[in-house]
């Protein structure tokens, strides 16, 4: 029945977008042909009358997929992370999606909290709250472990939210495929492979194990970040559908009002927020990728408390570096380098002329750095950045977008705390630490130690790994492997001798 229930999706799905004035809007992001703009509006005009009202006071993108549910909200904040997909004006919009939705009954949440547990809720905790909060994936009640007493946040699922996932999903893999088939030139959008990026985010939030262990290893890099908490998971009581950490009191970074009226310094709170997450970005690799106002409090002694794990950016220690040098070519206005760079990592091809691409990114970067504190934005470079590497033929970096999206997210809510925050005078010490520990002698060391590792630890089976290669050819002459064998050897020894050279230099740098 899986046919029938797609296409009545799509029918409801077509004519709430129709109703709601979004239809427009999604053909247009998505610069859809003609003749799919017209057999879109034909097919769903008739059923106009089946489609949702939703809020007129919201745009209408937002209006439709808030009307339409969960599963649909949800899909709007991803592809709000991916402005190379949807365009950046269709992700501005999408942004704003709220999914506080009604909460389900607490009974019913107990009843989730107690199957997960295997034990009562009673038994584990003293206190069980009415929810605080509802998304539109899971729910949060405030708690006390009976234990210890202990205040904690207590993170449900919505019954059933598996399955309808499920089934909007299968939905959307269909509508793909029809866009697909309809207009051959759809396929340069990748409407597919957007439906498993999705997919793959969203099965990763259904199963609150993993969630919590984002929040684990998070807070495992960040515990000696000096002003900056993530509450610590209790793993005892937590599992698929149930998460449940330390309870984060506090005001919330979007109340101005709060903040001032307990006396925290707002210009203090907007550099370090911004100058946390780079620091995140580029000492770990692991970043909180929703860093609004909505998942961010500050503490009574002004610390900044992160909560909510669902979604998080990785870079690997690589592209870190590649990013690291072109913001700091940029701190620096040293054009030429930011270019040389970006050839080096291969962003952009070796047939293009790199004196020309500096004079790009020149064009990119001078208008920025002539505009006051109020205006200067490292989100805004970054998205000129990755229009002028397009013109060169760079290929889209998916985890550089969602670092670019979470830079302006950051970016805003440092602003909001105080417009005056100047982004290039917090970027520029965290940078240039970074610089300092990553591109240099010690990281020359520690990079020569790990390669001498792997080659110590293979080096003993390259012998035999090139002999089952020899033989597994056309049997070469016996003189020609007399030949190769000292090469072989060489090999071996020279691995052995780099890890010993690593290991003092190491030593003598570390």
């Amino acid at each position: 029945m899986k046919g029938p229930h797609n296409l009545w999706r799509l029918i409801r799905t077509g004519a709430t977008l129709e109703r709601t004035g979004a239809m427009h809007a999604v053909l247009d992001a998505f610069e859809a042909p003609r003749v799919i703009r017209i057999a879109a509006r034909t097919l769903v005009w008739p059923f106009r009358w089946l489609g949702i009202k939703g809020d007129p006071s919201t745009p209408p993108i937002p209006r439709a997929l808030t009307a339409l549910g969960p599963a649909y909200i949800k899909f709007g904040q991803v592809l709000s992370t991916r402005p190379d997909v949807v365009g950046s004006e269709l992700a501005t919009q999408l942004r704003v999606l709220q999914d506080r939705l009604p909460p389900f009954d607490i009974a019913t949440a107990k009843r989730s909290v107690a199957e997960e547990l295997g034990c009562p809720v009673d038994e584990v905790f003293s206190e069980f709250s009415e929810p605080v909060a509802a998304a539109s994936i899971a729910q949060v009640h405030k708690a006390r472990l009976a234990e210890t007493g202990e205040e904690v946040a207590v993170k449900v699922l919505r019954p059933g939210i598996e399955r309808a996932f499920r089934k909007d999903v299968e939905a959307f893999y269909f509508a793909a495929d029809v866009i697909e088939f309809l207009s051959p030139a759809s396929r340069r959008l990748r409407p597919r492979d957007v439906i498993e990026h999705f997919d793959g985010v969203v099965t990763g939030e259904l199963d609150l194990r993993l969630e919590s262990a984002s929040a684990s290893e998070f807070a495992d890099n960040t515990v000696h970040d000096a002003g900056f908490q993530v509450p610590r998971i209790k793993w005892d009581y937590s599992g698929r559908r149930v998460m449940t950490m330390g309870w984060a009191e506090g005001a919330p970074l979007g109340d101005n009002d709060a903040l001032d009226a307990a006396g925290h310094d707002r210009h203090a709170l907007g550099s370090r927020v911004l100058a946390l997450f780079l620091s995140h970005a580029l000492r770990d690799g692991f970043f909180h990728a929703d860093m609004h106002q909505g998942n961010l409090k500050v503490a009574a002694n002004g610390d900044i408390i992160a909560y909510d794990f669902g979604i998080m950016g990785y870079i690997d220690e690589y592209t870190r570096r590649v990013y690291a040098e072109i913001l700091f070519g940029f701190i620096q206005r040293d054009y030429q380098r930011v270019a040389e760079v970006h050839f080096e990592a291969g962003y952009v091809p070796a047939d293009r002329d790199v004196e020309e691409f500096a004079r790009a990114l020149r064009a990119v970067g001078e208008p920025i750095f002539g505009m006051d504190a109020t205006r200067i934005s490292m989100g805004r470079l970054l998205s000129y950045l990755f229009e002028v590497t397009e013109r060169f033929g760079m290929q889209t970096r998916t985890e550089l977008i969602l670092l670019q999206r979470t830079m302006v997210v950051v970016e805003g809510v440092s602003r909001s705390l105080d417009p005056n925050v100047n982004i290039w005078d917090v970027a520029k010490p965290v940078v240039e630490d970074y610089i300092k520990q990553s591109i240099g002698p010690r990281a020359l060391a520690r990079d020569l130690l790990r390669t001498g590792r792997v080659l110590a630890r293979f080096g003993p089976r390259l012998p035999g790994l090139v002999e089952s290669a020899l033989i597994a050819q056309a049997s070469p002459p016996e003189e020609e492997k007399r030949r190769l064998w000292p090469w072989v050897a060489l090999g071996a020894a020279g691995g052995v001798a780099v890890s010993g050279l690593a290991f003092v230099a190491a030593l003598l740098l570390l």
